[in-house]
């Protein structure tokens, strides 16, 4: 069935940045489909975003389960008719912390790392684009990282420099690449691609020594989910200032 408000899947909704940034959209009255990896976790935040006066619905999604992931397009196609945004939430962070040995990563590590925050994005939002391509003005927000920018990195200059985490960074500057390849090839239709650093948040992955707090790094993921025509596409965005690649 059909319908008029916009509504946006949104992974790893059941906490930190996704779950506020679900809470963020609610409240401008897109409809929310929150996705975790298990049902009982996106059940309940249905419920938490429902008691705030919110339109939102729990969806199981684990990013990485190509049955979920059929799954969740044909609830999406089934219920809605379409999908208006996508932000590619779900992460992972590197196991040994934000500073590593670059020449001592396991391959287990590249493999776990890559397979969340590249691989299963790239599959998801294949499987969704055609419900994409069914909206007004389709919206896909990647959520990446500073560290992910390889201008930073090479910078002795720059904040980032000393802080080398070669499989998560690495992955994110692969789905920075995703997002300037996908950006292009539908620069001619109505979907906007873009990446979005959300800051230094408080949250697990974070941890308590992060400067920003959760309400602020939603901020990045909902203003791009709410591009006008007239926004970019194929950008890295924090706070509405471009990054470097």
């Amino acid at each position: 069935m059909a319908q008029q408000k916009k509504v946006a899947l949104i992974t790893g909704a059941n906490r930190g940045i996704g779950l506020e940034t679900a809470k963020q959209l609610g409240e401008t009255g897109v409809t929310i489909v929150a996705g975790a990896r298990s049902a009982q976790a996106a059940e309940e935040t249905a419920a938490k975003l429902k008691a705030q006066g919110i339109d939102a619905y729990g969806i199981q999604l684990d990013t990485t389960s190509a049955a979920d992931r059929a799954t969740a397009a044909k609830y999406l196609e089934e219920k809605f008719g379409k999908l208006d945004i996508l932000i590619n939430n779900a992460g992972v962070a590197a196991s040994t912390g934000f500073t590593n040995v670059t020449s001592q990563v396991a391959d287990e590590e590249l493999y776990k790392i890559f397979n969340t925050n590249l691989f299963a994005i790239v599959a998801l939002t294949r499987e969704l684009l055609p419900l994409l391509k069914k909206s007004d003005a389709g919206r896909i927000v990647n959520l990446s990282s500073i560290l992910g920018s390889l201008t930073l990195h090479a910078d002795p200059a720059s904040p980032i420099f000393n802080f080398k985490s070669f499989a998560y960074d690495a992955s994110k500057s692969a789905l920075n690449a995703y997002s300037i390849h996908l950006a292009h090839e539908l620069k001619d239709t109505k979907i906007k691609v873009n990446s979005a650093h959300p800051g230094w948040v408080k949250t697990e992955m974070g941890t308590d020594a992060a400067p920003m707090e959760i309400p602020d790094g939603a901020k990045t993921s909902v203003a791009l989910a709410l591009l006008g025509s007239d926004g970019p596409s194929g950008r890295f965005i924090h706070l509405g200032q471009e990054l470097p690649w």
